[in-house]
C-alpha cells in the first residue's frame, strides 16, 4: 500500500502539488492523469525518492520512505525519457543495470518479445526513438518487483510493440503487482487501468475506479468523460 499525506512541494514561487492526500491498494493498475504542471511528474518522483516534499509524508507498506533508500529496490521505474549513455551497447547497458540493481532479472524473454535481438550489440546512440523505448521498457520489466511506476511508457511505440506492452503490464498485474501510470493516451488508461487519479494544480481532483468516472461524467468513454472534467473544473 502507498499511502501519501498532506504533500506539499513548491519550486521556487510555483507551487506544484498542495497538501495531496492518496491511497493506494496493492495490487492493480492505476492511471495518474491530469494536464501539463498538473504534477504528476513530482508525485512520481516524490515516490521514487527523486523529489524531496516540502512537507507531508510517504509510506510503502505502512513504512515511511524517509531517510530509506532500499524501499527502492522493490520498485521498477520506466522514465518517460530514457537518456541512456549512447556509447554504450544495449547488451552493455543490460549488464550495467543488473549489476547496479544486485537482484535476480531475466532479460532472454523480454529480447525475444521485443524483437531486439538485433540491436544487442548495437550502441544506444545508433537506435531510432522507438527502439530506445524497447530498451526502456525491457530494463524495467527485466526484474521481479512488487510496485511498478511507467512514465509514459507509450512513447515511440509502434502498434505491435504497444499491443505487447499492454500483454506485459496485463501479465504483471495478474501476478498481484502494483502499477502507476502516467500518460496522455486516454484508450490506453481505458483498455488496462482499474482506477483513475486526476490531478489539477497539485491536488486531487477525482479519484475512483473507470466506471465511477464514466458515471460521474454521464460518458461512454475515458477520452471523453476526462475531457469532460474540464468544463467541470472550472465551474467548481
Amino acid at each position: 500500500m502507498i499511502r501519501i499525506s498532506d504533500l506539499h512541494k513548491k519550486f521556487g514561487s510555483n507551487q506544484v502539488l498542495s497538501g495531496l492526500n492518496l491511497t493506494i491498494d496493492n495490487g492493480g493498475i492505476v492511471a495518474i492523469l491530469g494536464p501539463n504542471g498538473s504534477g504528476k511528474t513530482t508525485l512520481i518522483k516524490s515516490i521514487l525518492g527523486m523529489v524531496v516534499p516540502n512537507k507531508g509524508s510517504i509510506e510503502i507498506n505502512q513504512k515511511s520512505i524517509k531517510n530509506d533508500w532500499n524501499y527502492r529496490l522493490d520498485i521498477n521505474y520506466l522514465p518517460q525519457i530514457a537518456n541512456f549513455p549512447g556509447n554504450l551497447k544495449v547488451m552493455e547497458l543490460i549488464k550495467m543495470i543488473k549489476d547496479l540493481r544486485n537482484k535476480a532479472c531475466d532479460e532472454t524473454e523480454l529480447i525475444k518479445t521485443f524483437g531486439l535481438e538485433p540491436f544487442l550489440d548495437k550502441k544506444l546512440s545508433n537506435l531510432s526513438g522507438g527502439t530506445k523505448q524497447k530498451v526502456n521498457i525491457l530494463i524495467c520489466f527485466m526484474s521481479d518487483s512488487p510496485l511498478i511506476i511507467l512514465d509514459e511508457p507509450t512513447t515511440g511505440l509502434d502498434p505491435s510493440a504497444l499491443i505487447k506492452l499492454k500483454e506485459l503490464i496485463l501479465r504483471e498485474k495478474t501476478a498481484g503487482k502494483t502499477i502507476l501510470i502516467t500518460t496522455h493516451i486516454m484508450q490506453f488508461v481505458e483498455e488496462i487501468s482499474d482506477s483513475v487519479v486526476y490531478l489539477l494544480e497539485g491536488k486531487i481532483y477525482f479519484q475512483g475506479s473507470i466506471a465511477q468516472l464514466l458515471q460521474k461524467t454521464q460518458q461512454d468513454n475515458v477520452e471523453h468523460a476526462v475531457a469532460a472534467l474540464i468544463p467541470e473544473i472550472n465551474h467548481a
